[in-house]
């Protein structure tokens, strides 16, 4: 097994299916990666099994409490037989892009993500178990699953095997600067709308080279901001010869 992912949150079967199905699933059968969902509540030590609290200080809401959280996050670690690498799901940390996700995959092979809900979570558990924080984007959601399940989509599918062709998975958009060129299937007319002849000549080369003039043109109207990180790349590259 490559890549384990350990799941903290309150809603562990929306999550699992999600993730167990598909290419995803389809990898944890073969034994490439391993991803297992843990129910917070489990680790409460009330009868109502309740996991958040009022706010020391007021304010509105209710705070996700540290001891079932740690509980949870202490039983795994416990089986890994040492402290595991601990992502927060948090609109306060850096963003998720390709390259963050490259380095997850890169330099762990076993990660632990936790999904906040309410107002938030103790600080205290954040203090002691987090290593690192990170967020979709500059908005807000009612919970960390859907960040965590694309942290975990993202990891996962760079690892080798997990993809039928890994060739797919470092041509496609964001694996370099670019983002991916457009793409045709059957039939040859659609709506009037033609594949382009390129595409139907059988030469790989002018395919290539059509396939790269999309992309640039794709990303300088899109994404501006990958096109000038693509320039800048090149740049380097350039000067590093």
């Amino acid at each position: 097994m490559d890549m384990q992912i350990d799941i903290l949150t309150l809603f562990p079967e929306s999550v699992d299916a999600m993730l167990n199905v598909s290419i995803l699933g389809r990898a944890q059968e073969r034994g490439y990666i391993a991803i297992r969902t843990h129910q917070i509540r489990a680790y409460t030590t009330n009868k109502q099994m309740q996991v958040d609290d009022y706010p020391y200080g007021g304010g509105r809401g209710a705070v996700m409490q540290a001891d079932p959280l740690y509980r949870c996050w202490q039983h795994i670690c416990d089986e890994a037989g040492g402290r595991v690498h601990t992502i927060y799901m948090s609109p306060c940390g850096r963003v998720l892009t390709q390259q963050v996700a490259r380095e997850l995959k890169e330099r762990y092979d076993h990660l632990i993500l936790v999904c906040g809900h309410y107002e938030g979570v103790d600080q205290r558990f954040l203090d002691e178990c987090v290593d690192e924080e990170l967020s979709m984007g500059d908005f807000v959601l009612t919970g960390g699953e859907i960040p965590a399940m694309a942290v975990t989509d993202a990891v996962c599918r760079m690892v080798p095997g997990v993809l039928s062709n890994q060739e797919s998975g470092e041509t496609e958009s964001f694996s370099g600067s670019l983002l991916e060129y457009p793409q045709y299937t059957r039939p040859p007319v659609f709506l009037d709308k033609e594949v382009p002849e390129v595409l139907l000549s059988g030469h790989h080369e002018n395919i290539r080279k059509w396939r790269h003039e999309q992309s640039v043109k794709r990303t300088k109207e899109r994404r501006p901001d990958l096109w000038e990180a693509y320039e800048k790349e090149m740049e380097e590259n350039n000067g590093n010869k």
